[in-house]
Protein backbone atom coordinates (compact mmCIF):
# COMPACT_ATOMS: atom_id res chain seq x y z
CA UNK A 1 0.00 0.00 0.00
CA UNK A 2 1.10 3.61 -1.00
CA UNK A 3 2.36 6.43 1.39
CA UNK A 4 -1.01 8.76 1.05
CA UNK A 5 -3.32 5.67 0.93
CA UNK A 6 -2.04 4.62 4.29
CA UNK A 7 -2.45 8.18 5.84
CA UNK A 8 -5.56 8.36 3.90
CA UNK A 9 -7.02 5.41 5.84
CA UNK A 10 -6.32 6.78 9.43
CA UNK A 11 -6.14 10.69 9.48
CA UNK A 12 -9.20 12.56 10.50
CA UNK A 13 -8.38 15.11 7.74
CA UNK A 14 -7.81 14.15 3.61
CA UNK A 15 -4.27 14.56 3.18
CA UNK A 16 -3.21 15.52 -0.07
CA UNK A 17 0.21 15.49 -1.03
CA UNK A 18 1.68 17.80 -3.48
CA UNK A 19 3.83 16.85 -6.32
CA UNK A 20 7.06 18.86 -5.08
CA UNK A 21 6.22 17.21 -1.41
CA UNK A 22 5.92 13.64 -3.11
CA UNK A 23 9.68 14.78 -4.85
CA UNK A 24 10.67 15.22 -1.69
CA UNK A 25 9.72 12.00 0.14
CA UNK A 26 10.73 10.35 -2.73
CA UNK A 27 14.52 11.80 -2.70
CA UNK A 28 14.29 11.38 1.40
CA UNK A 29 13.75 7.35 0.90
CA UNK A 30 15.95 6.90 -2.27
CA UNK A 31 19.05 8.87 0.31
CA UNK A 32 17.75 6.90 3.39
CA UNK A 33 18.19 3.22 1.13
CA UNK A 34 21.32 4.28 -0.42
CA UNK A 35 23.31 5.98 2.55
CA UNK A 36 21.95 3.66 5.50
CA UNK A 37 20.11 0.34 4.17
CA UNK A 38 16.82 -1.35 3.21
CA UNK A 39 15.83 -1.40 7.01
CA UNK A 40 16.68 2.60 7.87
CA UNK A 41 14.39 3.48 4.92
CA UNK A 42 11.62 1.42 5.80
CA UNK A 43 11.84 3.54 9.39
CA UNK A 44 12.11 6.52 7.97
CA UNK A 45 9.41 5.90 5.76
CA UNK A 46 6.94 4.47 9.18
CA UNK A 47 8.21 7.88 10.62
CA UNK A 48 7.20 9.86 7.81
CA UNK A 49 3.81 7.94 7.51
CA UNK A 50 3.20 8.15 11.17
CA UNK A 51 3.78 12.27 11.20
CA UNK A 52 1.41 12.96 8.25
CA UNK A 53 -1.33 10.53 10.07
CA UNK A 54 -0.17 12.98 12.99
CA UNK A 55 -0.86 16.07 11.13
CA UNK A 56 -3.78 14.49 9.84
CA UNK A 57 -5.88 14.32 13.20
CA UNK A 58 -4.60 17.49 14.57
CA UNK A 59 -3.05 19.50 12.02
CA UNK A 60 -2.23 22.01 15.57
CA UNK A 61 -0.74 19.62 17.36
CA UNK A 62 1.75 20.02 19.69
CA UNK A 63 5.24 20.69 18.00
CA UNK A 64 3.42 22.65 15.07
CA UNK A 65 4.46 26.19 14.64
CA UNK A 66 2.82 28.81 12.19
CA UNK A 67 5.68 30.37 9.65
CA UNK A 68 3.86 33.33 8.06
CA UNK A 69 7.13 34.12 6.43
CA UNK A 70 6.82 31.75 4.01
CA UNK A 71 3.53 32.00 3.32
CA UNK A 72 -0.29 32.63 4.65
CA UNK A 73 -1.38 29.94 6.87
CA UNK A 74 1.74 27.62 6.36
CA UNK A 75 2.61 25.93 9.05
CA UNK A 76 5.96 23.22 9.34
CA UNK A 77 6.03 20.12 11.61
CA UNK A 78 9.34 18.51 12.43
CA UNK A 79 9.16 14.61 12.28
CA UNK A 80 11.14 14.51 15.51
CA UNK A 81 7.04 14.64 17.39
CA UNK A 82 6.21 11.65 16.00
CA UNK A 83 9.03 9.46 16.49
CA UNK A 84 7.93 7.75 19.64
CA UNK A 85 4.53 6.72 17.53
CA UNK A 86 6.77 5.63 14.36
CA UNK A 87 8.40 2.37 16.20
CA UNK A 88 7.98 -0.57 14.28
CA UNK A 89 9.59 -4.11 14.72
CA UNK A 90 12.68 -2.73 12.30
CA UNK A 91 13.02 0.09 15.42
CA UNK A 92 12.48 3.94 15.58
CA UNK A 93 14.29 6.63 14.05
CA UNK A 94 16.86 8.03 16.96
CA UNK A 95 18.08 11.60 15.33
CA UNK A 96 15.13 12.57 12.44
CA UNK A 97 16.41 15.29 10.05
CA UNK A 98 13.27 16.69 8.23
CA UNK A 99 10.45 19.29 8.30
CA UNK A 100 6.75 18.84 6.93
CA UNK A 101 5.39 22.25 5.80
CA UNK A 102 1.87 21.85 5.21
CA UNK A 103 -1.73 24.09 5.41
CA UNK A 104 -5.07 23.40 6.57
CA UNK A 105 -7.72 24.00 4.34
CA UNK A 106 -11.40 23.13 6.03
CA UNK A 107 -10.97 19.50 6.22
CA UNK A 108 -7.99 19.45 3.88
CA UNK A 109 -4.38 19.01 4.96
CA UNK A 110 -1.97 19.93 1.66
CA UNK A 111 1.78 18.78 2.25
CA UNK A 112 3.76 21.26 0.42
CA UNK A 113 7.29 20.16 0.90
CA UNK A 114 9.30 18.18 3.23
CA UNK A 115 12.48 19.25 4.15
CA UNK A 116 15.57 19.07 5.57
CA UNK A 117 15.81 21.03 8.88
CA UNK A 118 19.23 22.20 7.63
CA UNK A 119 17.62 23.77 4.59
CA UNK A 120 16.44 27.70 4.65
CA UNK A 121 12.72 26.93 4.07
CA UNK A 122 12.15 30.02 2.66
CA UNK A 123 14.18 29.41 0.08
CA UNK A 124 12.89 26.06 -1.02
CA UNK A 125 9.37 27.27 -0.82
CA UNK A 126 8.06 27.55 -4.52
CA UNK A 127 7.18 30.89 -5.41
CA UNK A 128 3.62 29.41 -6.63
CA UNK A 129 2.52 28.70 -3.07
CA UNK A 130 3.59 31.94 -1.60
CA UNK A 131 1.68 33.81 -4.61
CA UNK A 132 -1.14 31.21 -4.05
CA UNK A 133 -1.26 31.49 -0.43
CA UNK A 134 -0.86 34.96 0.06
CA UNK A 135 -4.02 35.49 -2.16
CA UNK A 136 -6.43 33.71 0.64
Amino acid sequence: MRLKERVANRAKYEIRVTRTAGRDIVAVMNWSLKEFGEDAALRYDALITQALTDIGDDPERAGSQQRFELAKGVLIYHLRFSRDRAKSVLGVVHHPRHFVIYRRQEHLIEILRVLHDTRELQRHMPGEYRNKLDQD
